[in-house]
């Protein structure tokens, strides 16, 4: 099967995302056992059992090769109360339905965006409902070779018989297309150029030529197969795509949380997703919450809540990393303290997130506590709390 692709990319803004459906998922019905993450099409079985009776009941159309209707992929991603799905990604639905949209296209899906902003949670939960499996997954690296995007050999086998169909061994790519599902492709802009551009001709022609074992030796796409791939396009260290790889992208922007009571809401669902329900975790009263988000707010953006200018860090402050200093600051409380989770904890945690040897950010953190947070101590018996904590650490 050839099939080439003219079209040209589409460039959109995102909104805010999350994942709550790490650990063990609702609706799952499978016991991870001794893993600590199990991939989504196990965390979620459950539920993606449930949104394919849904499909055969109503009888929804699925395009070719995919395992769930493009309506049951959306209700697996956004969640649905009718049919006991729990919403995994947050914030912008309409960035969902335009995703799904364009997997059923003939380009690839980009998405970018900052770090942390949930773009490699999404193309994990789409992969599982359209394929089944989220697991062909290709990781961007300085490192990466095209072997990793084609194919490489058992030399073993390479040696004693040939290049044979036995010797060949196929790369996450070359599966996803051999099977007709969806491959991932993680942090592709750290990729060298020449390795990106390996997949210009697979998402274009969609087959992949093995000349080792004759001259029209090839592996054909089968329906269903296509590439999600996710870029920190801010981040550093990263190459620029070339104009050829884009064409064969449809591109969306995955965008940080900005909603403050949004923000609060996703890190109370997170902690309860990682750490159990209320009877099976440390108390997190929603003010200390407050206080943890508005710092990360604070310093991602570069303004207070009060509208003063503050100098942002070159660390990621996204609301991932918030998810994990209210996870830390939980099991310290646990573990350390009295079972109640307070600022100090918070401010604790922060700093293992925010210093990170930079002593460029190490002074702009301490002008921030210094300046910002000393003022709300005076007031804030909250506030109060993590001065007296960052203080001394944040020095």
């Amino acid at each position: 099967m050839t099939t080439t692709d003219t079209s040209t990319s589409a460039g959109r803004t995102a909104g805010t995302a999350l994942d709550t459906g790490t650990g063990s998922g609702t609706g799952s019905g499978t016991d991870s056992g001794a893993e600590i993450r199990p991939p989504a099409e196990i965390r979620y079985a459950g539920e993606l059992a449930t949104l394919d009776t849904w499909d055969i009941e109503r009888g929804h159309e699925r395009p070719p090769g995919w395992r769930l209707s493009p309506r049951a992929v959306r209700a697996f991603v956004v969640g649905s109360e009718e049919l006991g799905v729990s919403r995994k990604f947050y914030g912008d639905d309409p960035l969902v339905d335009r995703a799904v949209v364009s997997l059923m296209g003939r380009q690839g899906l980009m998405l970018v965006g900052e770090p942390g902003t949930a773009k490699s949670m999404l193309s994990e939960l789409l992969s599982a409902a359209v394929s089944g499996t989220s697991t062909l997954t290709v990781q961007g690296t300085a490192g990466t070779t095209e072997d990793h995007v084609r194919y490489s050999w058992n030399y073993a086998l390479l040696v004693s018989e040939g290049p044979s169909e036995r010797s060949l061994v196929p790369s996450p790519v070359c599966t996803g297309m051999r099977e007709g599902r969806v491959v991932r492709f993680e942090e592709i802009t750290r990729c060298a150029p020449e390795i990106q551009d390996t997949l210009v001709s697979i998402l274009s022609e969609k087959q992949l030529m093995v000349p080792e074992l004759g001259p029209d030796a090839r592996v054909a796409a089968r329906p269903g197969f296509t590439v999600i791939a996710t870029a920190n396009l801010k981040d550093r260290g990263v190459h620029e795509m070339s104009a050829a790889l884009k064409r064969r992208f449809s591109f969306e922007t995955v965008a940080p949380v900005r909603d403050r009571a949004f923000e609060i809401e996703l890190v109370q669902r997170q902690l309860e997703a990682e750490l159990g329900p209320d009877g099976d975790r440390p108390e997190v009263p929603r003010d200390v919450l407050e206080v943890l988000v508005t710092v990360f707010q604070d310093l991602r953006t570069g303004s207070t809540r009060e509208g003063a200018p503050v100098k942002r860090p070159e660390t990621v402050m996204s609301t991932a990393e918030a998810v994990n200093v209210a996870v830390a600051a939980s099991l310290e409380a646990r573990y350390l303290g009295d079972g109640t989770v307070t600022a100090a904890e918070v401010a604790r945690q922060v700093a293992g997130v925010a210093l990170k040897g930079d002593e460029e950010d190490a002074r702009r953190l301490r002008h921030y506590v210094d300046n910002v947070v000393r003022e709300r101590a005076r007031t804030d018996e909250r506030w109060k709390a993590f001065f007296k904590a960052a203080e001394p650490l944040w020095r």
